[in-house]
This record gives structure tokens, C-alpha cells and sequence, in this order.
């Protein structure tokens, strides 16, 4: 495998998240949840695949044999448990019990309700309609930068 001489590792693999795409069994469904989450359906979306913007990344929605495909692995069954999650971090408790609802509205299925942690913070989960689990969560030791990015310590 060539290297790029002169160049660090984190040039070479910058440390960001571009885009996510999940892979769905139902496009019109799964595009039709997000949007009624209020996320901005993008204009590069196609017949085949659709994009979302989001902060500072993009989410994909792709049927799940053809990212399967492109990726060159077999299409599975659905596991129980992927082994991820995606999150959302917000300002406060009441943000985040406000997304649920916004979500369960959108068609989503709570799996764990919005409680206080053991770290000091506010978390719960839901289950899209393709069964990817996202954490709402507010942190308070997690600030956010002006245009509501995550500002890590």
C-alpha cells in the first residue's frame, strides 16, 4: 500500500465523521421518518439513495442489499443488536424529551425511556424503523459551539 510521504497520520485519516448511511428495507419509509424528524432532505439526493444534512455531516439512507453490495459483504439478517448507536446531544433534559416525543410521532419506538445516568447527564433510546438505535442525550460537561456543535474537552 503506497504512504504519503510527509504527511501526518491525522492528514492522511483526518479525525471526522463525513457521512453515515444506513442501510434501509423501505427508502419511502425511512425517508418519510426522518423528514417527519424535521431534517432537511438534500437536494444531491437521488432515485436511489437519499441524503440528509446534518451538523457538520451528512446521513445517507440506502436500500440495505444494494449498500451491501457497494460495501462487497453478503446482506445479512437483522441482528438484535449492530453493535452502535447514533446519538443527538442537547442542551437540556427537556430537549431531549421533547426529540422523543418528536420521534415517536415520526413512527419510532421508544427502547429506553429519557432517565437520569450515572454520570450526570439525561438518556434515552429509540429504535428507527429500520431498527438503528439512537441515544438522545444531554451531558452536561459536553458544551456546544455557537452553531450547535458538540465542543468536546
Amino acid at each position: 500500500m503506497p504512504t504519503l510521504v510527509g504527511m501526518t497520520a491525522s492528514k492522511a485519516f483526518p479525525a471526522r465523521l463525513s457521512i453515515v448511511t444506513l442501510g434501509v428495507g423501505d427508502l419511502g419509509r425511512s425517508t418519510e421518518f426522518y423528514e417527519a424528524l424535521g431534517w432537511q432532505r438534500s437536494a444531491a439526493s437521488q432515485e436511489e439513495i437519499v441524503w440528509f444534512r446534518t451538523s457538520g455531516s451528512a446521513l445517507g439512507l440506502f436500500p440495505v442489499e444494494a449498500l451491501a453490495a457497494d460495501a462487497g459483504v453478503p446482506a445479512g439478517g437483522e441482528p438484535s443488536f449492530r453493535g452502535f448507536t447514533l446519538a443527538v446531544n442537547l442542551e437540556s433534559r427537556e430537549l431531549v424529551d421533547a426529540a422523543l416525543e418528536t420521534a415517536v410521532a415520526a413512527g419510532a419506538t421508544v427502547v429506553k425511556p429519557p432517565a437520569a445516568t450515572e454520570w450526570g447527564g439525561y438518556s434515552g433510546y429509540f429504535e428507527d424503523p429500520d431498527g438503528h438505535l439512537w441515544e438522545l442525550a444531554h451531558n452536561p460537561f459536553f458544551p456546544f459551539t455557537e452553531d450547535g456543535r458538540l465542543d468536546l474537552p
